[in-house]
């Protein structure tokens, strides 16, 4: 399913926007995929995690979770009928020991990844998209290019 070329850019200033990109995002994902989140605090990182949790959830007839940002946690992680998200947000992190503590590459062809702060992570992953959030305060432009 296409849904972005590598270097163009959405446009998500409106949540609708945002949701709407998630769900058709959604679609692409696979077990073991990574998904680097680069972009400032409030740029829209976690919103677009909600959006694209809950459309999965809405497709499979669920109850739509309450998606909270894991920036004290570190991980949130979400089942949906046999799919295992994890949702990292590395913000806090300062050794790259801390990383391998949490998990992060233990089994990741078993789950779907997001991982906010990804510029600490120093190994590869196979199957990886780099999402990049911009926001302008200014004019409240918010836009994702797609890598």
């Amino acid at each position: 399913m296409h849904i972005a070329t590598s270097g163009s850019k959405v446009d998500i200033s409106k949540e609708s926007l945002t949701a709407k990109f998630a769900s058709k995002f959604s679609k692409i994902l696979k077990l073991g995929d990574v998904v680097f989140l680069y972009g400032d605090i409030g740029a829209g990182k976690t919103t677009f995690v909600k959006y694209l949790i809950n459309s999965l959830e809405k497709k499979k007839k669920i109850k739509l979770s309450e998606i909270t940002s894991p920036t004290f946690s570190i991980l949130n992680e979400y089942e949906i009928k046999g799919l295992t998200i994890r949702h990292y947000d590395l913000f806090r992190i300062k050794k790259t020991l801390e990383i391998k503590n949490i998990g992060l590459y233990d089994n990741s062809h078993n789950f779907v990844s997001f991982i906010e702060w990804p510029e600490k992570v120093k190994k590869k992953f196979k199957s990886k998209y780099s999402l990049f959030f911009k926001h302008n305060s200014r004019s409240g432009k918010r836009l994702i290019e797609f890598r």
